[in-house]
């Protein structure tokens, strides 16, 4: 279960990555606008904001990313990331859209009860 938690974890911290990416990067970008299902306008209004979120998110990407460094037991830290990631994922899910459920909490629950198992 040690193995299956782990890879679970790199895709999250993969998937983080990719957030921070569309949303510092690419908001304002045909990809981006068609991501997040909004309007030219109203990307480059919200700008400064989802590059302050995907600054978050490359967090998350680095400590789930730390937790995986070989060594010591990190097993709390990548509790304590993938808890951050499930917590903003349910908070995504009831206000923004229900796809961040299934895209952001869905896999750290299932990564924690991974965690758990091992």
């Amino acid at each position: 279960m040690s193995t299956a938690a782990n890879l679970l974890i790199a895709l999250i911290a993969l998937l983080h990555g990719y957030f921070l990416v569309l949303e510092m990067f690419l908001w304002d970008r045909p990809v981006g606008l068609r991501v997040f299902r909004q309007s030219l306008e109203a990307a480059r209004a919200s700008k400064t904001l989802a590059m302050n979120q995907g600054l978050y998110n490359g967090f998350l990407a680095a400590g789930l990313a730390w937790g995986l460094v070989p060594g010591a037991d990190r097993t709390p830290v990548k509790v304590f990331f993938l808890a951050c990631v499930l917590v903003a994922g349910v908070f995504g899910g009831l206000t923004v859209s229900r796809r961040v459920l299934l895209i952001q909490a869905l896999p750290a629950a299932l990564a924690l009860g991974l965690l758990w198992l091992a």
